[in-house]
């Protein structure tokens, strides 16, 4: 007798946490298997970083297949068969007198937000995201999973008359509505893994890794697959517990940092392994020193979103328009990135500028390299995506919106051709290039913003566009 195949919806449940599952080769129709083909879903994200790249250093050489990668680029060399690499798309509605905030707040929304110093925000239109999110987001347990380290800050910069609001959120919910981002990792694991069970119990159970508390369940599930599943699973289960401790760890760090004056010892022994520095937003802006471990902790939470299924749609923000986030903790720097990216055409701070950018695409490749180990059937979680890397601006000294620098990673489930470097003609619509990302989640729209269809050459491994853009 056959056994039914798993359901893709099929959960871990426990006292206070819930875990949606990876894919697995008993949830394959027959009929898929029959085909040959996996039924899994394409997933969807976003990663903005603020600043724009440094001048002469991003652009690669050459064109289709038969490129190089730049200097800043270098960090994707393992990956350079699963990217492309977008050259000459802009996005004109951005291209205003203001510096980051109109660049940032119209990032996915292809349009010009209003000028305001108060909360009376309006950005013109949903953004990308989002337009995937409403059609599809009933599929999964989060519609949509938005992400960043830098909290909203509230203030006016009098310098162009905008409020700073503009400057933390790229998704929005509707025209006036943003979504807030969660700059938490503990909040957002707890997000992802724990339900909103109430009760003493529940509380109690708080303290507890949400591995241990779906232990029973997964045992059990454990008697129903074949030994390849079975070993994805405790892959899938390690994985989960591994974020989990690295947060405590992280959290444990950055609070023995911040209370240097003693504190931190009775902190740690009153709370333990719960310690979590993250809790209150405001705090975020105490951490010192290198935040790559908090970057790649949300990298990870998105990661297992997709490799789950517990959303499709995801942004993260490396840090907010105008950020003073600062990057002294890499070689040879010295200062936030902001200040740096103003850099007047001097060969020392055009050096750390690119040694910044350099960063973002390590942590990029990091992401990538997670999403390549993992299997989906005959594909990998990332030939199943499409993650967006890019700017609002290409030179931060000029806030040029021209040329904007976009990598698209991941084959988005067989559907894009990758390991080229594509030039279009000057200005082509970025938003082109949002039409053809919302095709291929299923969510098609004939027009976005200032689109002017699809963008080409994404199916065509032979496209490589103008030869000398």
């Amino acid at each position: 007798m056959k056994t039914a195949p798993l359901s893709r919806r099929t959960i871990l449940k426990g006292l206070g946490a819930t875990l949606c599952l990876p894919w697995l080769e008993a949830m394959r129709p027959a009929s898929a298997l029959a085909a040959g083909a996996a039924a899994t879903p394409v997933r969807m994200a976003v990663l903005y970083m603020p600043n724009g790249v440094c001048p002469g250093k991003w652009n690669p050489t050459g064109a289709g297949r038969d490129f190089e990668l730049s200097p800043i680029l270098q960090p994707l060399a393992p990956h350079k068969d699963e990217v492309l690499v977008l050259r000459n798309l802009w996005n004109a509605a951005t291209n205003t007198g203001d510096g980051h905030y109109v660049k940032t707040g119209g990032f996915l929304t292809g349009t010009t937000i209003t000028r305001t110093t108060g909360s009376d925000l309006r950005s013109g239109a949903v953004s990308m995201d989002q337009v995937a999110a409403k059609r599809i987001g009933h599929m999964t347990a989060l519609p949509s999973l938005e992400l960043g380290i830098d909290p909203p800050a509230t203030g006016v910069d009098t310098n162009v008359g905008y409020t700073q609001l503009y400057g933390a959120h790229i998704s929005w919910n509707t025209p006036t509505t943003p979504l807030t981002k969660e700059i938490n990792p503990r909040a957002a694991f707890d997000r992802l893994f724990r339900s909103n069970t109430p009760g003493r119990a529940a509380e109690a159970a708080k303290d507890r890794s949400v591995i241990d508390l779906v232990l029973e369940d997964a045992k059990r599930l454990q008697q129903r697959l074949g030994k390849d599943d079975r070993q994805k699973l405790d892959e899938y289960l390690e994985s989960v517990r591994g974020v989990e401790q690295r947060i405590a760890f992280d959290a444990k760090r950055q609070s023995e940092t911040n209370h240097s004056d003693g504190r931190a010892e009775k902190a740690v022994r009153e709370l333990g392994a719960r310690i979590d520095a993250y809790a209150d937003p405001a705090r975020v802006s105490e951490r010192k020193g290198d935040h790559t471990e908090h970057v790649r902790l949300m990298l990870d939470l998105m990661v297992l979103g997709f490799w789950t299924d517990s959303t499709r749609v995801s942004t993260f923000m490396f840090g907010n328009a105008v950020s003073g986030r600062n990057f002294s903790f890499l070689e040879g720097v010295s200062g936030g990135f902001h200040e740096i990216s103003h850099h007047k055409n001097a060969p020392e701070a055009m050096a750390q500028y690119e040694r910044i950018n350099r960063w973002h695409y390590e942590q990029f490749a990091y992401m990538l390299e997670k999403m390549r180990a993992i299997r989906e059937g005959e594909r990998t979680l990332l030939d199943n995506s499409m993650l967006l890397l890019g700017a609002g601006m290409h030179d931060g000294n000029a806030h040029d919106p021209h040329k904007l620098p976009i990598v698209l990673a991941g084959r988005g489930g067989g559907t894009i051709a990758s390991g080229r470097a594509l030039a279009y003609e000057k200005n082509s619509p970025l938003t082109n290039l949002y039409v053809s990302m919302l095709k291929r989640m299923g969510t098609p729209v004939e027009k976005f913003s200032d689109s002017t269809g699809e963008l080409a050459g994404l199916d065509d491994a032979n496209f490589k566009g103008l030869e000398n853009a």
